[in-house]
């Protein structure tokens, strides 16, 4: 399911329809799903979702999973967060037109959220698990925002836009701060992030980063039962440096070097401590070329990742 959501095209697949097919697929295994439309993401002040938004004629939504097995604790509580960008053209920072087209597969953080939610429900986890996917198009409207452009996130943080190609971030902090005010006290967001990622670890391995590294760990070792490669990287606090804003809280990418890391930087800024961890999946979910394991084309990496993490015994 995951990898047929992340073969679709951007004009069938819109926000509006990524969110009615992840809500259906969920549902239908007993997960509680609630929709938010434009004017529900306004209330909770998502000021970076929306700001995303602005240059498309599609409305964003943001779909909100809740698996509340009979007899579970109140705590732990897992949260997913996937990135829905249901086409990435890079805003007005407009990405090279060669393989924009693969930009399609934008959302494939959203659908391992979603389908692990399915997953979780029909394997009747033992644990409490909410998911949260903002979704939206990135596109170059008379709207859009533009470089220099301050947008302010629902935890109140400012944010100095430099590169509107790198939105997914800015989606991705509104949605970890909504599912930390639902009560997750785990996090792991799932996105197809960054390309320096994959400069860093080719198409085989995601980047993994987070704290505390007890946590970051149990990810990983997680993962690497369930399938998923991955490998930690640094968040040492000097990088945190490199995405100063000189107008706002913060800037929304620290520049080429160690944009990965950077852009996780900015992730951490929305967590407030609870444990948490970032999966960038930019080269792993979409193989170019066929394996006897793998189809080309999407990979529906993180499904079995997030499906197994709850399954683990978390500290309450």
């Amino acid at each position: 399911m995951a990898r047929e959501l992340a073969n679709e095209p951007g004009n069938t697949l819109t926000p509006r329809e990524f969110a009615r097919r992840t809500a259906a697929l969920a549902s239908d295994a007993g997960v509680d799903v609630e929709i938010l439309d434009e004017r529900q993401i306004e209330g909770l002040g998502m000021g970076l979702l929306l700001g995303v938004a602005r240059g498309s004629a599609e409305p964003p939504r943001l779909v909100v999973f809740r698996y509340n097995p009979p007899g579970a604790p109140e705590k732990p509580v897992l949260g997913l967060v996937g990135k829905g960008i249901t086409f990435d053209t890079g805003g007005i920072s407009i990405k090279p037109a060669e393989k924009m087209e693969q930009m399609k597969d934008d959302m494939a953080g959203g659908a391992a959220v979603a389908c692990a939610m399915r997953a979780i429900a029909l394997l009747k986890a033992p644990m409490r698990v909410i998911g949260v996917v903002p979704t939206t198009e990135n596109m170059p409207g008379g709207r859009a925002i533009k470089p220099g452009d301050v947008l302010k996130s629902a935890s109140g943080k400012t944010v100095e836009v430099i590169n509107t190609d790198a939105e997914g971030r800015l989606i991705l902090a509104d949605g970890l701060w909504y599912a930390k005010q639902l009560g997750a006290t785990h996090l792991v967001d799932v996105a197809t992030l960054t390309g320096a990622v994959v400069v860093a670890l080719g198409k085989i391995t995601s980047g993994l980063f987070g704290s505390p590294e007890a946590w970051v760990d149990r990810v990983r070792r997680t993962a690497d039962r369930a399938g998923d490669r991955s490998w930690p990287l640094p968040l040492f606090d000097e990088y945190r440096d490199q995405i100063k804003s000189d107008i706002a809280d913060m800037m929304n990418t620290g520049g080429r070097a160690a944009g990965s890391i950077t852009a996780a930087m900015f992730l951490k800024e929305f967590v407030d401590g609870v444990p948490w961890v970032h999966m960038d999946i930019a080269g792993t979910a979409w193989a170019e070329e066929p394996k006897p394991y793998l189809p080309k084309g999407p990979s529906g990496v993180a499904v079995r990742t997030l499906a197994a993490l709850a399954f683990e015994k978390l500290d309450g």
